[in-house]
C-alpha cells in the first residue's frame, strides 16, 4: 500500500470541503487514455491499490499504467468506546484528496477497447464518479 516515507506533521486538521475544479493534474501527461474524477472525495490507499490491481489484471499486465494520485494526507481515529478528551487519535490510514477534474490513472500500450474496459472496472473500485478521457 502507498504511504508517505516521511511527513512534516504527523496529524493534520480535517480541513473544509471546497467544491472547485482541480488546478493541476487535469490533462493527460503520460498515457493515451485516462480516468478522470467527476466528484470530489477522499480516496484512501487501499482503494487506489484495488483500482491499480484491477487495471493490471484487466490488461494481463501488458502496457503501462501511471497512478497520478498519492495518499499523503493522514486520517486519525480514536479507539472504540474511548471517552471524550484524551487528545487526538492515532493515524489510521492515508488519503488523497481528489477534486473534480483530476486525472487518477493513465494507460498506454494497450488497445483502446481494452483500456476503456479496464478503466471502467477500476472506476468501480473508487468511491467517486469517474469518466474516461482519451488524448485527442
Amino acid at each position: 500500500m502507498l504511504i508517505p516515507k516521511k511527513v512534516k506533521h504527523r496529524k493534520w486538521h480535517k480541513g473544509r470541503a471546497r467544491v472547485k475544479r482541480e488546478a493541476r493534474g487535469t490533462e493527460l501527461a503520460f498515457g493515451s487514455v485516462g480516468l478522470m474524477a467527476v466528484d470530489e472525495c477522499w480516496v484512501n490507499a487501499r482503494q487506489i491499490e484495488a483500482a491499480r490491481r484491477t487495471l493490471a489484471r484487466a490488461t494481463q499486465r501488458s502496457g503501462k499504467v501511471w497512478v497520478r494520485i498519492f495518499p499523503d494526507r493522514p486520517v486519525t481515529r480514536k479507539g472504540v468506546e474511548v471517552p471524550m478528551g484524551g487528545g487526538k487519535g492515532s493515524v489510521e490510514f492515508y488519503v488523497a484528496a481528489v477534486r473534480p477534474g483530476r486525472i487518477l490513472f493513465e494507460m498506454d500500450g494497450v488497445t483502446m477497447v481494452a483500456a476503456r474496459e479496464a478503466l471502467r472496472r477500476a472506476g468501480h473500485k473508487l468511491p467517486l464518479k469517474t469518466k474516461i478521457v482519451a488524448r485527442s
